[in-house]
């Protein structure tokens, strides 16, 4: 009995020490999107590079949860609520590292903007989705922190607002480079930088259905989530 209570014990521990490392590569993976965001509307060009040479932080931390999760597994054997558990934090690290990879994908674009002196100012159109983006995203960390369903809901319902900006900044970037197509490189370079933010708005609506998966026991991607479905 005595033997079973303290690997019962140890076993929650090393779930605790899981959850943990996944709150704590998701304040680093907020850090580097908050960080290229400032990089592309300051268009600074060393701290574009410092984003785009740090990814391997948030790969290196994926690579430890998983390998963590998967020891759970074989070890542990754990019942269905904790394996439920465990499978959400592996889908939740790999849209986390995802969203680290989109961060390094505007940094580079941004270090490619800097070295062609880009001037055409038109990464400024970004600073209002670069804000929401970075918004959604702090929102449903703090969602997963506190398995909080109701501000998930709602992270996945605003998920549609960064569409529609999405949708408005590509329509004045395409006006731009019709009416300018010697810019149309460095415009490139600012499209691909939207379609990167639009993205982590994605991965953060991803990471809040999984949030929904764990409290409620229900699926809710492709389709219409409502708070008061049992």
């Amino acid at each position: 009995m005595e033997k079973q209570q303290h690997i019962s014990q140890q076993y929650n521990k090393e779930l605790e020490g899981v959850k943990s490392k996944v709150l704590n590569m998701g304040g680093l993976v907020e850090a580097q999107v908050e960080s290229a965001v400032s990089a592309l509307i300051e268009q600074n060009d060393e701290l574009a590079k410092q984003v785009a040479e740090s990814d391997y932080k948030i790969n290196k931390a994926e690579v430890e949860i998983d390998e963590n999760c998967a020891q759970l597994i074989a070890k542990r054997q754990p019942a269905a609520g904790d394996l439920r558990l465990i499978i959400a934090i592996i889908k939740v690290i790999t849209d986390l590292e995802r969203i680290g990879d989109e961060a390094e994908k505007i940094g580079r674009h941004v270090q490619k903007l800097h070295a062609t002196k880009d001037d055409t100012g038109m990464h400024v159109e970004l600073s209002s989705l670069g804000e929401k983006v970075i918004a959604i995203l702090h929102d449903a960390l703090d969602a997963l922190a506190r398995m909080d369903i109701e501000k998930a809901a709602k992270v996945v319902e605003s998920d549609k607002q960064i569409d529609k900006e999405f949708n408005r900044v590509s329509r004045v970037l395409v006006t731009h480079m019709m009416e300018d197509p010697r810019n149309i490189k460095n415009m490139l370079h600012v499209t691909w930088c939207a379609r990167a933010l639009e993205r982590i708005g994605d991965h953060s609506q991803n990471i809040c259905e999984y949030v929904i998966y764990l409290v409620k026991g229900q699926d809710v991607r492709h389709t219409e989530f409502n708070l008061d479905q049992k």
